[in-house]
C-alpha cells in the first residue's frame, strides 16, 4: 500500500482546519482515504489525489490539469477521479480539488458498512 505521506500530510492539514467536521484516515484503495463524516472524501494513491465530487460538475473537473478518470471494470465512474501531481502542484490548484471533494460531502452518499 504505498502512497505519498507528504500528499497525506498536506491533506490531512488542509482538512484539519475546517470547522464541524469529524475525520477518519482508513487505508482504502491501494492508499489512504479520509472519510469526512463517515463518508471517503478524498483519498492519496501513490502521488496522486483521488477525489469525490459531485457527478454534475464532471465536464468541468474533465478539463482541468491533471485529471484522470477512474475506471472500474471498465467504465468511468463519474464523480471520481486521480489527479496527478501536476494538477494540484499550485496551492489554488490544490484548494479547488480539495474545495469540490468538500462540496459534495454533505450529498455523497455513505457506503454499507
Amino acid at each position: 500500500m504505498a502512497y505519498s505521506t507528504e500528499l497525506a500530510d498536506r491533506v490531512r492539514e488542509r482538512l484539519s482546519i475546517v470547522d464541524n467536521i469529524e475525520i477518519e484516515e482508513k487505508k482504502m484503495f491501494s492508499g489512504l482515504s479520509f472519510l469526512v463524516n463517515g463518508k471517503m472524501c478524498i483519498n492519496i494513491s501513490h502521488d496522486n489525489l483521488m477525489c469525490r465530487y459531485d457527478p454534475e460538475i464532471e465536464d468541468e473537473v474533465s478539463e482541468k490539469k491533471g485529471f484522470l478518470p477512474m475506471i472500474m471494470k471498465g467504465k468511468q465512474l463519474n464523480g471520481y477521479c486521480y489527479v496527478e501531481p501536476i494538477g494540484f502542484k499550485k496551492a489554488d490548484d490544490f484548494e479547488y480539488w480539495i474545495k469540490i471533494c468538500l462540496d459534495y460531502n454533505p450529498m455523497a452518499k455513505a457506503s454499507k458498512k
